[in-house]
């Protein structure tokens, strides 16, 4: 069974960090796109960044660029998120999924398919 886990999220300061997971279960990794995206409450989901497969390229949300950096190990079949300098507006509900349709990045979220359950990452004082 097809199956990704976020993990990593919780509560940290402004100006904080910290290092988000996707692991997958049920296939490999590495030959997929993976992406990041985020929902705020009352918000609409959002793309934050995403990495080829075999990890040759990434992308990231303007919002996020120069903040967060996105990586693979595939020997260990996980995607990850490290996020710097958090704030407030960071706030959201972060999910992980792989581009079934093909091994690049695509800005079309319709793409991503198996969603994993999501983490929470809160940035408050």
């Amino acid at each position: 069974q097809l199956q990704l886990v976020e993990s990593g999220g919780g509560l940290v300061q402004p100006g904080g960090s910290l290092r988000l997971s996707c692991a997958a279960s049920g296939f490999t990794l590495d030959y997929y796109a993976i992406g990041w995206v985020r929902q705020a409450p009352g918000k609409e989901r959002e793309g934050v960044s995403c990495i080829s497969g075999r990890g040759g390229s990434t992308n990231y949300a303007n919002s996020v660029k120069g903040r967060f950096t996105i990586s693979r190990d595939n020997t260990k079949n996980t995607v990850y998120l490290q996020m710097n300098s958090l704030n407030p507006e960071d706030t959201a509900v972060y999910y992980c999924a792989p581009n079934t349709r093909d091994s690049y990045c695509s800005p079309d979220l319709s793409d991503y398919k198996y969603w994993g359950q999501g983490t929470q990452v809160t940035v408050s004082s």
